[in-house]
């Protein structure tokens, strides 16, 4: 049975369907549709051999070519998304390089710069932000490098919460530059073997880094925010501190990657929900945005 775009959100990211009912339901509709399909293109890649992922990305891009081609779609969340992006007006060149960060996750992962992970996370998440720009109805288009910053900073916590998990899968995200940098050099060359535990507190090092990044990244996002209209603020405020609290979890379990999957309790999602919302009415209430960007460097 095929899942509508509100029951996708749902069952494969519960912080971002909590964040997503924080918004006026048109807006929430929309965000569902473009979760879904950056979902369905996902799930293509990841869950077939790997033998058939060049040609399943391949049906993808032609997907996306019909869609901007202003072709009818007979697959309803293809139609769904096509509506989306006449109406939003969202560029072709951004779900575009999404499929373009699909390609690096075709074999085996193991990324050798900063500057590598950056161009990764800006494709499958950046651009994300981009798009969410155009559903959410940003006018100002000096907020675009805050949602760009803020897609990266989610996909850094994503990756350091994953790396067993993504080990598994023969992927490595974290790259040897900065493994290098905390005394794990090497360590893609043992990909396809079980991860040694010897490599803990040089793991942890290494993660400790990317989360002190990713932080640099959420706070550039924030300065993003009064570009958005008040709930939808409201909303990414809330999915922003949800998300950085994976990190806080990760802090706690002293970034060890064997200690099992971090995970933000209910209860405080909901409280950093409402944390968010009072964030959010101070600063528009007392000038707390501010004005000048803060610049993340890798």
């Amino acid at each position: 049975m095929t899942l509508a775009p509100q029951q996708v959100l749902a069952a494969h990211s519960r912080s971002f369907a909590l964040a997503a009912r924080l918004l006026p339901a048109d807006a929430r509709d929309e965000v569902a549709v473009l979760y879904a399909w950056c979902r369905r293109a996902d799930d293509a890649i990841d869950v077939a051999p790997s033998e058939d992922r060049p040609e399943l990305l391949r049906r993808l891009r032609a997907e996306l070519a019909a869609i901007y081609a202003g072709q009818t779609q007979a697959d309803s969340l293809l139609a769904a998304f096509q509506a989306v992006v006449v109406r939003r007006g969202i560029p072709e060149q951004y779900p575009a390089a999404l499929l373009d960060g699909f390609e690096t996750d075709l074999g085996r992962v193991c990324l050798g710069t900063m500057d590598e992970l950056w161009l990764y996370a800006y494709r499958v998440a950046g651009v994300v932000g981009l798009m969410m720009c155009h559903v959410l109805g940003v006018r100002d288009v000096r907020a675009y490098p805050h949602a760009v910053h803020l897609g990266i900073a989610m996909q850094l916590t994503n990756i350091c919460r994953d790396v067993l998990e993504d080990w598994g899968r023969d992927r490595l995200y974290l790259p040897e530059e900065l493994l290098c940098r905390n005394g794990a050099a090497g360590l893609g060359r043992e990909l396809g073997a079980a991860l040694r535990m010897e490599r803990r507190a040089a793991l942890a090092s290494a993660l400790k880094d990317l989360l002190a990044l990713a932080e640099r990244y959420y706070r550039s996002a924030d300065r993003g925010l009064a570009a958005l209209p008040l709930r939808a603020a409201w909303a990414v405020r809330s999915a922003r501190l949800v998300y950085a609290a994976i990190g806080d979890e990760l802090a706690r379990s002293r970034y060890d990657v064997f200690g099992g999957r971090a995970v933000v309790p209910r209860w405080k999602k909901c409280w950093l929900c409402l944390r968010a919302g009072c964030q959010e009415l101070v600063a528009r209430l007392f000038g707390g945005h501010g004005e000048r960007a803060l610049v993340a460097e890798t």
